[in-house]
């Protein structure tokens, strides 16, 4: 399999496996300073290693690399379709909060044992081989942008088929592959095939040499928002509309976004714009970085409450300025309850987090410059009108440019409600990845044998 291409690289792939066994001993003192916040970084450190199985063993299975929380999510559709398919599921992560969003919500079928839960191994030779010996999956899919050069070439000589699903790769990313030359190229030609989101994707792709290459769409667009939480969610905007108020979900902030959002928020409720000021909802994308942010809230003198200690449909919120979203798993609540996003991730170069939850709940987003995670899915949504870009680089500039953006569709009813509509129709176009996933995955697995 991938005899043409996808060679590996000898010198390179020496040099990659010495780097790797000198950062391993870094690898874990950085989960043990992760685990002042919690001490579940370190559990089931030895499957990182390789080891640690202790549950039985499901071998032959559809094995899922989602390596955090929107890999672990976009994957969804894909996993419950295969469940129906009676096929066993391999789910492995990297990340602590892509493990814990797996166990939320694939509960039912974990506790079936029809999906098995690991963590990927670090990629070093000899935990990768222990890893693929002990579980024997039939098939591996790669989950947006996981390319880890051990396992993918191990796969290859071991003719396991090895896909790279709902791929993205973004100029930047091209560009830097490139820059490792062949040793580069190689990684992604290794690949029994990468079912790419769009065409430019697919193209930059192809620019590595990539000849199984198809486009099939996104996955996240086929993901289905608990509509438990999402009913919860409309009761609080039902609530807070009942007092006159609009809430703006600053949804999966990063790093040093929060203050711009902060500052911004102080200056819309200074102007005077409004007889009822609104209500900001701000959710960290960390929940590590709940008690920073919280903090940060408290230093810029602005009331707020946590969810966590916020438990009830909101009955009365004069002199509440800021909730902090301090909660895993409740985004569809937060859309729910907003009647603007601000999309976090893209206001510093992030990259941008994903704005089809919020669309899918009729949602319209307000984007930053930094979108390139999510390139042509900002690109439509921009198009069709549910989205508007702000204008003005926040990193340069005051945060005076996303206070502007907010007074403006905020005293602008109409236009957020003409928004609303084309998020909704923006989300239900773009749907049907699954299927064709399935489809082109059912074919190209059944050529290569």
């Amino acid at each position: 399999m991938n005899s043409e291409y996808g060679a590996r690289p000898r010198i390179w792939f020496l040099i990659y496996q010495v780097l790797w066994h000198l950062l391993l001993p870094f690898a874990y003192l950085r989960l043990v300073w992760r685990a002042r916040h919690s001490v579940q970084y370190l559990d089931h450190f030895a499957e990182r290693l390789g080891f640690g199985y202790s549950q039985p063993i499901s071998q032959q299975a559809i094995w899922i690399h989602a390596v955090s929380v929107g890999e672990t999510r976009a994957a969804q559709p894909l996993i419950e379709a295969y469940l129906e398919r009676g096929e066993a599921i391999l789910l492995t992560h990297m990340t602590l909060n892509g493990r814990l969003a797996g166990e939320q919500l694939y509960a039912q079928a974990i506790a079936l044992g029809k999906i098995r839960q690991v963590y990927l191994p670090y990629d070093v030779c000899w935990a990768v081989e222990r890893f693929l010996n002990t579980f024997k999956p039939k098939l591996g899919l790669l989950m947006e942008t996981e390319a880890w050069p051990t396992i993918v070439f191990r796969c290859a000589e071991m003719g396991l088929p090895l896909f790279l699903v709902n791929a993205r790769l973004s100029a930047r990313s091209a560009q830097r592959v490139n820059q490792f030359g062949k040793a580069g190229r190689a990684l992604f030609q290794a690949f029994a095939g990468i079912l790419a989101q769009t065409e430019l994707d697919a193209q930059r792709y192809q620019s590595l040499g990539v000849k199984s290459v198809e486009v099939v769409g996104n996955l996240k667009f086929d993901v289905s928002l608990n509509q438990q939480l999402l009913a919860q969610g409309k009761l609080w905007q039902q609530a807070l509309h009942a007092e006159q108020r609009f809430m703006v979900c600053a949804a999966s902030t990063r790093d040093g976004e929060e203050a711009l959002i902060l500052q911004a928020w102080k200056d819309l409720l200074c102007s005077h714009a409004f007889l009822v000021p609104p209500l900001l909802c701000l959710v960290p994308r960390h929940p590590e970085r709940f008690s920073e942010v919280a903090e940060l809230i408290k230093a810029a003198g602005l009331q707020f409450v946590c969810r966590s200690t916020w438990q009830e449909i909101p009955a009365d919120t004069t002199g509440l300025e800021v909730v902090l979203g301090d909660s895993m798993g409740e985004m569809p609540l937060y859309y729910g309850a907003a009647d603007l996003v601000v999309m976090g991730g893209s206001l510093l170069p992030f990259g941008g987090q994903n704005l089809i939850e919020a669309c899918a709940a009729g949602c319209p987003v307000l984007l930053g410059e930094y979108t390139y995670n999510f390139q042509q899915a900002a690109l439509d949504a921009l198009q069709m009108g549910a989205a508007k870009r702000i204008k003005g680089d926040l990193l340069l500039s005051e945060p005076v440019a996303l206070m502007e953006a907010l007074k403006s569709l905020l005293l602008n009813t109409s236009e957020l409600q003409k928004m609303a509509g084309a998020a909704k129709t923006y989300w239900a176009a773009h749907q049907g990845a699954t299927k064709k996933l399935l489809a082109a995955l059912d074919r190209q697995n059944f050529s290569l044998r």
